[in-house]
């Protein structure tokens, strides 16, 4: 027994510094200022409660000031992926950043109704700019090769942050929300603060002269100009879009929907706070090794199963009628999200062109934030005219919904795609063009191996 250890602890080791090993500096600051703002996201995962509990809203309004946030990021996902690729990734992120804390801020001290749901869009518009630019720095700065990981760790801090803070947050509301607002204010100009010191810019040059992680320029012919026309015309990318916004409709309910229902049950927001901290422990125990297990393994499979977890497992909180039965419930769903994350996020960057990052993460960004924006007032709505175990068993049907669509989507892909094959796809005089980047060595055909990924937040 004792001299299976030492083997064991060595492969442990070996296991642990794979995952971190290899990685540029820079991308470690892009990864630290993703853990300081994800340590301080209190007020998105907190306002349904906020609202309801503590200023005594129904589940419409607070429904209707979600949606309000979410059309901001509907506003700033698109813009945020042009001024990525336009202005910089580096302004882009500095300039969200600091529009975030100024508007956190501001929104802990209103009191008029009319007044909240303004001052939560502008929050929604400012914290949801800088998310194209991060993916697309991460792309930019990291070899095609070592992508998954490097999004893995970054979606690893990310959950990291928010299991920290779902926590704390939960205890700390308990005692007044104005100091969410104030400490998540403080973190994000923390964040803002690395980004600044640390983080040069990335943006490749110029189309045609795309520097590659090593900061050298890639060869080949120019590249056909990218613009959003040509991301919406990209049949290919926009179904993994749709799909995306499927299964983002379902995630936002955990917190928008989760607590309503756990309030109208009579939990606390402590209690929803320890429930929904399940979420994020597993995804810091789990992401990694998972990673390292699927990312060899058909897409084809990983992303049905996953979308099948993620329906059910929202479809359980119908029979959660205890905390125990609810974190269950957030367990099974995020066995989906881990799945899904590595998986989707390779599709998403192996379908982008350089030269188009921004753009393409943008899009990619949207279909996050027109949930934020839809799950709001449809889960508000449905429980307030139907009951919360309808949306439940809703939740069930989109994840078989989604399950089929990435059958059909995956039938249709070809085993490997080139960053311009989605310009040629959307121009038929670019079909001649040459990809500006090199293929990943990767030999599996899985989009999460290829050696580009991208992530979620």
């Amino acid at each position: 027994m004792s001299a299976s250890k030492p083997p064991a602890l060595s492969r442990l080791r070996n296991a642990a510094a794979a995952s971190v090993s290899g990685l540029p500096r820079q991308f470690w600051w892009l990864w630290t200022s993703t853990l300081i703002n994800r340590l301080g996201s209190f007020v998105a995962t907190f306002l349904a409660l906020y609202l309801t509990v503590d200023r005594g809203y129904s589940a419409s309004y607070a429904g209707l000031v979600g949606a309000l946030y979410g059309l901001g990021g509907v506003v700033s996902s698109v813009a945020g992926g042009v001024l990525a690729d336009r202005l910089g990734r580096r302004p882009t992120m500095l300039i969200a950043q600091l529009a975030t804390a100024v508007s956190v801020a501001l929104l802990g001290f209103m009191t008029d109704p009319v007044a909240i749901a303004a001052v939560a869009f502008l929050v929604g518009t400012a914290s949801n700019a800088s998310r194209p630019a991060v993916q697309a720095m991460m792309a930019d700065i990291v070899a095609p090769e070592d992508r998954v990981r490097a999004y893995s760790l970054n979606y690893w801090a990310i959950n990291l942050g928010f299991a920290v803070s779902s926590t704390a947050a939960g205890l700390i509301a308990e005692h007044g929300y104005l100091t969410l607002f104030l400490g998540e204010a403080t973190l994000v100009l923390a964040c803002a603060l690395v980004v600044f010191r640390k983080l040069p810019e990335s943006r490749p040059e110029a189309p045609g002269a795309a520097t590659g992680a090593d900061g050298a320029a890639d060869a080949g012919p120019a590249a056909a100009p990218v613009s959003m026309l040509t991301v919406l015309r990209d049949g290919r990318f926009m179904t993994v879009v749709g799909l995306n916004l499927l299964l983002a409709l379902l995630y936002q309910q955990a917190y928008v929907s989760m607590p309503v229902s756990m309030g109208q049950d009579g939990f606390s927001s402590a209690d929803f706070g320890s429930v929904i901290a399940v979420n994020g422990v597993l995804i810091v125990l789990l992401q990694i090794p998972v990673t390292r297990l699927i990312e060899h393994r058909s897409p084809t499979a990983l992303l049905i199963g996953s979308a099948l977890l993620a329906g059910y497992g929202f479809g359980l909180t119908a029979l959660a009628g205890s905390v125990a039965m609810y974190a269950v419930a957030v367990a099974v769903w995020t066995l989906g999200e881990i799945i899904n994350s590595p998986t989707q996020m390779g599709l998403v960057v192996r379908l982008s062109p350089v030269h188009g990052r921004g753009r393409y993460q943008g899009m990619y960004s949207l279909s996050w934030s027109i949930a934020s924006l839809a799950a709001p007032l449809l889960g508000g709505t449905v429980i307030d005219h139907y009951g919360a175990d309808a949306l439940w068993a809703g939740c069930a049907v989109v994840g078989t919904v989604a399950a089929v669509g990435y059958g059909l989507l995956l039938r249709r892909l070809p085993e490997r795609a080139r960053p311009t094959d989605v310009v040629a796809a959307a121009r038929p005089d670019a079909a001649s063009e040459t990809a500006t980047e090199p293929a990943s060595p990767s030999p599996s055909t899985s989009p999460s191996s290829s050696g580009t990924a991208s992530p979620t937040a």
